[in-house]
């Protein structure tokens, strides 16, 4: 069997920059355990599988299938609008794990409805993870829990910069992610973070579109600006910027460039 292969860079108009997903578009949907096989061979912390049949959306790391993946959708929706199945000032809908998802395609980019989660605050980091992160007690302002993973403040974005988390450590812990997130120093952008998600095979994520919709829920409420511009200050790079709507749903708009295309025999 043949089958097309993408690889796209989401959150970012710069082939080599932002966050890079893979694409497979199929007519029917595929078994999960050769998705499971496409995504360990693109070796890339999501490779996305959309049936066409259903609209039916999946992701994968090289480990485990997410539940949610931002890069990934803008990736597809990228290649649907190269393809000519989706036009500007179209939308299209997926059906995923995390129910449905609306994609807008828009002149440059394109704009992605999302659950916001649940932030449990005042939650608790243990000395374990701190430690593994590179963090001290008086350099973290709040941590909050959600859906298994952590969001933590921490005081300034040198701190984020300076980040050198010791993973092996890290993965010997529970868990599931960790954003670390504070305040930018740059007038370009409004907050900055980096994820790091090692659970999941992916030591340190890109650019993070899951991870954006808890910082748009948690920023937000902050600064009392429903709208952000966000930069993920990974080696990669890239910017997101976030809307917090009603209705606990969040709109993250990106751009994308593909920066790959073949075909894969299976």
């Amino acid at each position: 069997m043949e089958l097309d292969i993408y690889q796209v860079d989401s959150f970012t108009s710069v082939t080599f920059k932002g966050n890079p997903a893979g694409v497979c578009i199929t007519q029917k949907p595929l078994s999960e355990g050769l998705m499971l096989s496409i995504a360990k061979e693109m070796a890339l912390s999501e490779t996305a599988f959309l049936s066409l049949e259903e609209m039916n959306l999946r992701w994968f790391t090289p480990e485990v299938e997410v539940k949610l993946c931002g890069h990934g959708t803008l990736a597809v929706a990228h290649i649907l609008k190269e393809q000519g199945k989706l036009t500007v000032g179209h939308k299209t809908s997926f059906h995923t794990l995390s129910g449905e998802l609306t994609v807008n395609a828009l002149h440059h980019g394109y704009e992605l409805d999302f659950p916001s989660p649940t932030l449990a605050y005042n939650a608790k980091l243990s000395g374990q993870k701190r430690v593994a992160l590179g963090l001290s007690e008086q350099q973290i302002i709040s941590v909050c829990d959600f859906e298994n993973k952590q969001l933590i403040e921490v005081i300034d974005e040198t701190t984020i910069v300076n980040l050198n988390p010791d993973f092996s450590s890290l993965v010997a812990e529970a868990g599931r992610g960790i954003i670390v997130t504070s305040h930018a120093s740059n007038q370009n952008y409004d907050i900055v973070s980096r994820y790091f998600a090692p659970w999941v095979g992916v030591n340190e994520d890109p650019v993070t579109g899951s991870a954006h919709c808890a910082l748009s829920a948690y920023w937000s409420e902050k600064l009392h600006k429903d709208k952000l511009t966000a930069y993920q200050a990974s080696a990669r790079g890239g910017y997101v910027h976030m809307e917090q709507l009603e209705n606990d749903r969040v709109k993250l708009t990106g751009q994308a460039v593909t920066s790959l295309k073949g075909t894969l025999f299976v």
